[in-house]
């Protein structure tokens, strides 16, 4: 493992300076670019490189990425080169957690001018199928989304970006919070289809970044009472200092499924009614999500939020169909920004205790070696850049 100095700062500053690491660039190249971008490659390698700074055309604006956050789905891109049938085929900048300052707009944007901050909603659809015509375009199959080849993302200094999809954010938030309106916005949109409601018991499995984002907008929500399983004792422990109010269940390799399940159950209460009337589902690990679907109560919702395996052939099919359980799914967003703007802006939701590392842009290499790291305590790793950029 590299060695990581640590500044001092709450939250964990990292300067990221690393012994022996090969990342084609010493510091000194990587401070001489125009742009720096962490790209991946086609044979799964990740490498620091001085991007290609383009006009932004009609409708779209040229901006500093000033923070971006790794996310799983970056790191399944840089170790699996692939998410499903999204595959890497070539060099591609990854990123999608993102927030960043206006420098230039190009023709026919009024809505932003130099100098906003705004927020970085990172799709793109085509807004002429049938379902982006009826509101759904986060299922466009045209769309295009930052940090999936072959379409650039947020992991360098300049982006050009649609300005329908970016949203001013206020001075109180951030820029980390800003980059934190992705993950966000995934929960508020699964937390609609997952029936969590005020005073009913929910369930939470997975206490990784998007599972803790979930933990608190379900207590936000007043969902009660509320646990949260995983399988790691450290992360459960840093669910419980997120929401004091939450009970943690380490998942036991010793039991099956549908015995995990009935221990987590226990924690409810005894009788079916007691049981989580919603569970979000926020690993994508088969097991895990066979665990949800015999914990969840009868007539219940399962929302599967975590990203798995392309074909899972051990779900519990007839007890889910007996029990007439909600299953349900989600892909990515839609319409969130504004809300999740909402509950950060409004100190609805604090999420900042989940930013436990931090690396300047240059040394983006080494947030993503670190983030690979199990164990180490990392939660959400952010990039910034703290350039005063100009073009």
């Amino acid at each position: 493992m590299p060695s990581i100095e640590v500044n001092g700062h709450t939250n964990g500053y990292v300067n990221g300076r690393t012994n022996g690491h090969t990342n084609g660039h010493a510091d000194v190249d990587a401070k001489s670019f125009k742009n720096p971008s962490l790209q991946v490659t086609a044979d799964h390698r990740i490498k620091l490189v001085d991007a290609p700074i383009r006009e932004p055309g009609p409708g779209e604006v040229t901006l500093q990425i000033k923070c971006s956050g790794i996310c799983g789905s970056d790191m399944h891109l840089w170790k699996s080169g692939r998410i499903g049938s999204l595959e890497v085929k070539g060099d591609c900048v990854l990123g999608h957690e993102a927030a960043g300052l206006v420098l230039k707009c190009g023709e026919g944007v009024t809505s932003l001018k130099p100098g906003d901050r705004v927020g970085i909603e990172p799709q793109e659809p085509c807004e002429k199928c049938f379902l982006c015509m009826e509101g759904r375009y986060n299922l466009c199959e045209q769309v295009k989304f930052s940090g999936i080849w072959p379409d650039n993302g947020s992991i360098q200094r300049f982006k050009v970006h649609p300005a329908k999809w970016l949203y001013k954010i206020p001075d109180e938030l951030s820029y980390s919070e800003g980059a934190l309106l992705e993950p966000l916005s995934v929960i508020l949109h699964g937390i609609n289809g997952a029936d969590v409601r005020l005073g009913r018991p929910a369930l939470i499995c997975g206490a990784g970044p998007i599972g803790l984002v979930a933990l608190a907008a379900a207590r936000a929500s007043g969902a009660h009472p509320l646990v949260i399983t995983d399988i790691d004792p450290k992360r459960l422990s840093f669910a419980k200092e997120l929401v004091p109010q939450c009970q943690t269940y380490q998942v036991s390799s010793k039991l099956n499924a549908e015995q995990n399940a009935k221990e987590i159950q226990k924690l409810y209460g005894e009788d079916e009614y007691s049981a989580p009337a919603s569970v979000m589902e926020c690993t994508g690990v088969e097991s895990s999500v066979c665990t949800a679907a015999f914990a969840v109560r009868r007539g219940g919702t399962l929302m599967v939020i975590g990203v798995g395996r392309p074909v899972m052939n051990n779900i519990p099919f007839m007890h889910l169909s007996l029990a007439e359980i909600n299953l349900r799914f989600i892909n990515r967003y839609r319409d969130t920004w504004p809300a999740a703007i909402q509950c950060m802006s409004g100190g609805i939701l604090d999420l900042n205790k989940l930013v436990t590392h931090k690396f300047p842009l240059e040394k983006a290499v080494e947030a993503f070696e670190l983030n690979a790291e199990v164990g180490n305590g990392s939660i959400k790793v952010h990039i910034v850049d703290e350039t005063d950029a100009s073009l």
